[in-house]
């Protein structure tokens, strides 16, 4: 399995990015994805995740009602919006074969990830 991310950018506080990954193979609706940010100089965390079907979604305590996760058959999204400077890191994408869509999601393949750079 191969991910891709891509959407990253530049933005002021206030302004919204949306990231999309797109994943290669047949078995996309096999898997929960999610998405994950390191910010400089910090461990990587847990930002949102989408269940198989995506009739269930979560998210970190700060990026609840600013973000919002998605898919469809062949990607996952994450749009923000009301983006902060915390909010700069890089984003990886992320999917797992097991377990369900929460922070405790266990990636088993990992994207490339992409910039996300907020300024105040």
């Amino acid at each position: 399995v191969q991910l891709q991310a891509s959407g990253g950018g530049s933005v002021q506080a206030g302004g919204s990015l949306r990231l999309s990954c797109a994943a290669s193979g047949r078995t996309f609706i096999l898997y929960v994805m999610g998405w994950f940010r390191q910010a400089p100089g910090k461990e990587r965390e847990f930002v949102a995740a989408i269940s198989r079907v995506g009739d269930t979604t979560s998210y970190a305590d700060s990026e609840k009602g600013r973000f919002t996760i998605s898919r469809d058959n062949a990607k996952v999204y994450l749009q923000m919006n009301s983006l902060k400077p915390e909010d700069t890191g890089v984003y990886y994408c992320a999917l797992t074969r097991r377990g369900s869509a929460t922070p405790d999601m266990i990636a088993d393949y990992w994207g490339q990830g992409t910039q996300v750079t907020v300024s105040s």
